[in-house]
């Protein structure tokens, strides 16, 4: 088997979708662009992946697949993904402008390939470890702005039988804490409620955040500050009970010194950030042999998703799985992102991403085909 071309369309939807019921902010991309990649073969066998977009880098990383990686793909073999993925490794020495995220997209399609090649779903290929995993909901910013929206957004994630809410909450400890104290008192004792600081705090304010969700019995603090501040980053985790998550945006490669030197306490990671499902079973290894649970963070696209599905479902490291805005579950018909009513996502059956894409709906939505290189 030999691939024969890739093409990757443009997948656009309304940012209208993300900020409402706000405006959008001046200066903001209009449109969130998904880039949809296709990878073709000599035997009729496809492969699909998808990408993030939600500061308009969308098309520009459509452009960058074609222009980098084109000829590490056709003519190889998709089988041996492992070998085109050690090869994506090296190139990524001089890429300083691109991260691995780009080819880790790729790997996913690769084995969606194999998936296909052999009849079994991913997960099968990995391992299997269950079924269905647990899933959180998280409230965008824009969603918790009050004390009265904090608490309905708490109902109604657990009216919908959500087995979790994490608030993404970045105004500092004065405006956030009493947010928490509400989000607890809504949701009552025992269930679990989670904190995603999106890397904005000083140290002093993380701490007195981080001792209320002590006594709030929160079970994580995430990304308190940037994924860089190592010490910062270990000073906290020593001195609040509430377990510290974060390396969300650390590459595979960097990912053992944060284990090696205790910095945190949970890691954070998924198929686009720690270079496609290759990748992130590598981290589910390193991360098994150093006693770290690896919680799995939502992609915002939904074939990635669907991927991290396959993942969390071949590994034991992880509790939940997450779920974020509506507008990042498209494209799919019987869409296994949608939770069930145990509140778990259930990983597809059928080979590979096991899911059936909505190409009408896709068709739609399409605002450009960009295929093969420009050279």
């Amino acid at each position: 088997m030999k691939i024969t071309g890739i093409t990757t369309r443009i997948v656009r939807r309304s940012s209208e979708l993300w900020y409402a019921p706000n405006p959008i902010p001046p200066g903001y991309c209009p449109y969130f662009d998904f880039p949809l990649t296709t990878i073709f073969t000599d035997e009729d066998i496809e492969g699909y992946t998808m990408d993030y977009c939600p500061l308009g880098q969308g098309r520009a990383s459509a452009k960058a697949i074609h222009d980098i990686y084109y000829y590490d793909l056709v003519g190889k073999d998709p089988l041996n993904h492992e070998a085109i993925w050690q090869n994506f490794r090296t190139k990524q020495r001089h890429l300083y402008n691109f991260r691995e995220t780009l080819w880790g997209n790729l790997d996913v399609a690769l084995w969606d390939i194999k998936g296909k090649v052999a009849d079994m779903p991913i997960v099968t290929m990995l391992g299997k470890y269950r079924d269905k995993v647990p899933v959180y909901s998280s409230c965008p910013p824009q969603s918790v702005s009050t004390l009265e929206d904090v608490a309905e957004q708490v109902r109604i994630k657990k009216e919908k039988g959500f087995k979790g809410v994490k608030l993404q909450l970045s105004g500092g400890s004065e405006t956030d804490i009493p947010k928490l104290q509400k989000a607890r008192e809504i949701a009552g004792p025992g269930f679990p409620l989670m904190l995603d600081s999106s890397a904005i705090l000083s140290f002093e304010d993380a701490l007195k955040i981080g001792y209320e969700l002590d006594e709030l019995k929160y079970e994580w603090f995430e990304e308190p500050f940037p994924d860089s501040d190592i010490v910062q980053l270990k000073k906290l985790s020593q001195a609040i009970r509430t377990p510290v998550l974060a390396a969300e945006t650390v590459g595979l490669f960097e990912l053992p010194h944060y284990m090696i030197d205790g910095s945190i306490d949970i890691i954070r990671g998924d198929v686009h950030h720690k270079s496609g499902i290759t990748g992130v079973m590598k981290a589910l290894g390193m991360c098994e042999m150093m006693g770290y649970e690896f919680e799995i963070h939502t992609a915002a696209s939904p074939l990635l998703d669907i991927a991290n599905l396959h993942v969390g479902c071949a590994t034991r490291l992880t509790r939940f799985l997450e779920s974020h805005h509506p507008m990042f579950r498209f494209g799919l018909k019987n869409n296994p992102l949608e939770i069930k009513e145990d509140g778990c996502q259930h990983c597809p059956t059928g080979p590979g991403l096991g899911v059936e894409i909505d190409w009408d709906w896709i068709d739609d939505h399409t605002v450009e085909i960009i295929e093969g290189c420009n050279y």
